[in-house]
């Protein structure tokens, strides 16, 4: 995503890292705390800044995406969707929010096989997605959007790739920021934790290799 997104769909909001240290602390769970952690698509790093590893990456296509890293994160520009200047197997863990649905078929293909270089054995991967099958009413409201995926068609889409599902929780947070919740990491911690989300439209799909 260019600068001009950034202006448009993903304004800046100083509450957002309120909400997203709940979140990556849930995701904790899924990132060893001595793992190489790469954050595909990073915005406003507040899952990348907040997540606890040995080793954090941000990549991202906009390069004003550096000042947001904190001291212990590593830039990456990303000037097409493979281009991702680590070293083969160096990567334990490879993160993306609302990324995928930017991508075309063709984008998609070749991040996951640069993926497959870049990736440990047993590395992992932990996506949230915009859930088609809950959000179609409004998916398409955001130019941007080429491809749509459901917690089948991206569990499929994953395992066509040779990975191993571990966790697919279809109903993990809202469709956007701009939702009616309260952006508080207490009640952000009280809705994981529940099994009943309101608006909860998109979801958490984690794989390993």
């Amino acid at each position: 995503m260019d600068a001009s997104y950034f202006d448009t769909r993903y304004t800046p909001d100083p509450k957002r890292a309120r909400v997203w240290k709940a979140i990556t602390e849930h995701l904790q769970q899924f990132v060893p705390p001595t793992a190489a952690v790469l954050d595909l698509g990073a915005g406003y790093c507040d899952f990348i800044n907040q997540i606890r590893a040995a080793k954090k990456f941000a990549a991202d296509i906009n390069p004003d995406v550096a000042t947001f890293c904190a001291s212990d994160v590593e830039f990456l520009s990303m000037p097409s969707v493979g281009a991702l200047d680590v070293p083969n197997r160096s990567i334990d863990v490879v993160f993306a929010s609302n990324f995928l649905e930017h991508l075309s078929e063709k984008d998609c293909t070749d991040l996951f096989d640069r993926l497959d270089d870049v990736l440990t054995a047993n590395g992992r991967i932990v996506l949230i997605q915009p859930n088609y099958h809950y959000c179609y009413r409004e998916y398409w409201d955001d130019f941007t959007h080429v491809r749509a995926f459901s917690h089948v068609s991206l569990a499929d889409f994953l395992r066509s790739r040779q990975y191993k599902l571990l966790k697919v929780d279809r109903r993990f947070i809202p469709f956007s920021f701009k939702s009616v919740l309260p952006k508080s990491y207490g009640l952000t911690r009280l809705y994981l934790a529940s099994p009943w989300r309101p608006l909860a439209k998109q979801m958490l799909i984690v794989a390993e290799r």
